[in-house]
């Protein structure tokens, strides 16, 4: 007998249509939940001493580089606010909280960088990899992460599941009201993501963060995402890791700026690993993880150890419990709240994916992969092969 899949614990939504029909059916099929996150958020940003009017005020400057570039992805934000009854505004806000919580991250680092013993307590974030082909068990490109994120936050999860005419449709896993999280499409692509900092963050031009998540939803290759992301002014810093059905797998690591600050990184042996620290320096700037997010190095180490020096190819069994290794608790690749901190600003893993885009299958741990049984989800009448847009 095979085992009974656990009830899910994070709701999942299906929407359909144009741009602005599809955002306008998330927003009010998810109206609560994201309801949920705007408030998490607003308890967030003052746990760093933000206040939401000031965030607002700042998150609106991106609007002009978001209509810019991606302008159908304004016309999602709006559909998202008016489903949901929250204003474009605070929708816009919580699609920019990586942009808020970095800026008052950076700030605080500069006024205290004198100082001996200060933690900046942005502690977490997420572990991810890929591996090619002849790294699995099953012969397939598997890309995966945990994700790591506030713990006020689980209870506007969603899984967000987007039919289109326009583009590939894609299935994603993130908090609710914002764009896009961990994501998989019907052109066989699957893309983790994991924040980083850096002294050129805090600024207020370029693309936010989650938009250029979304953005790459649309991507059909793994060049596709390097030619997404270098072709626009980033807000923020962050790390992308990609995989498609074809057997490529790719890291891309980027810090604000234009295509000097873009950098593509070979797979190693067959496998892409990435936690929240820069593998190389960014141009112009410092890495900041060693203030922010100081158990990144502990965790990089950890997947070296447990993926990249395996000896054998993985099974996705082995993977699962490579991401719930707990060297260095709490803090660790599977993370649990640390009591020591503000209950505003305490982490855990919030999910656990792997993605196996050439079979349109995620399997998903909804909470922390330690302790939640995995179930696995054919998005394969979803996701099924398109004919070439091209």
């Amino acid at each position: 007998m095979s085992p009974v899949a656990p009830p899910p614990r994070y709701p999942r939504y299906r929407v359909s249509g144009d741009a602005a029909t599809r955002s306008h059916q998330y927003g009010a099929l998810a109206r609560t939940e994201i309801q949920r996150t705007r408030a998490g958020y607003e308890r967030a940003f003052a746990a760093k001493g933000v206040r939401w009017e000031d965030a607002v005020e700042y998150a609106m400057g991106f609007v002009p580089a978001i209509e810019q570039y991606f302008p159908e992805l304004l016309t999602e934000l709006r559909g998202i606010a008016d489903g949901s009854g929250v204003s474009f505004a605070d929708i816009v806000t919580m699609n920019c909280r990586t942009e808020v919580l970095w800026r008052a991250g950076v700030t605080r680092a500069a006024n205290v960088a004198a100082a001996a013993g200060v933690s900046l307590g942005l502690r977490g974030e997420c572990s991810g990899f890929a591996l090619e082909p002849d790294r699995t068990e099953i012969g397939r490109v598997l890309v995966g992460q945990n994700w790591d994120w506030l713990e006020t936050l689980a209870d506007g999860v969603i899984v967000l599941e987007v039919e289109r005419p326009e583009a590939p449709n894609f299935v994603t896993i993130v908090e609710a009201g914002l764009l896009a999280k961990m994501t998989m499409n019907q052109a066989g692509m699957a893309v983790a993501v994991n924040t980083m900092v850096s002294s050129l963050d805090g600024g207020v031009h370029g693309v936010p963060f989650h938009v250029l998540v979304r953005a790459l939803a649309d991507a059909e290759t793994v060049s596709d995402v390097v030619d997404i992301v270098a072709s626009v002014p980033r807000a923020a810093s962050g790390n992308f890791i990609v995989g498609g059905e074809q057997g490529a797998i790719l890291t891309v690591e980027t810090a604000p700026g234009d295509t000097r600050t873009v950098r593509p990184i070979s797979a190693t042996r067959g496998v892409a690993l990435h936690t929240n620290h820069f593998v190389h320096q960014p141009l112009s700037g410092f890495d900041l993880a060693v203030a922010h997010m100081s158990d990144s190095f502990v965790r990089y180490g950890r997947l070296e150890r447990r993926i990249s020096h395996a000896a054998h190819p993985l099974t996705i069994s082995a993977l699962q419990l490579a991401l719930a290794d707990h060297a260095d608790a709490p803090n660790a690749v599977c993370c649990h709240p640390d009591r020591r901190a503000d209950p505003a600003a305490r982490w855990a893993t919030l999910a656990a994916v792997i993605m196996d885009p050439a079979a349109r299958t995620l399997h998903f741990a909804e909470g922390t992969p330690c302790a939640t049984a995995w179930s696995e989800h054919d998005y394969s009448e979803l996701l099924g092969r398109a004919a070439q847009r091209r």
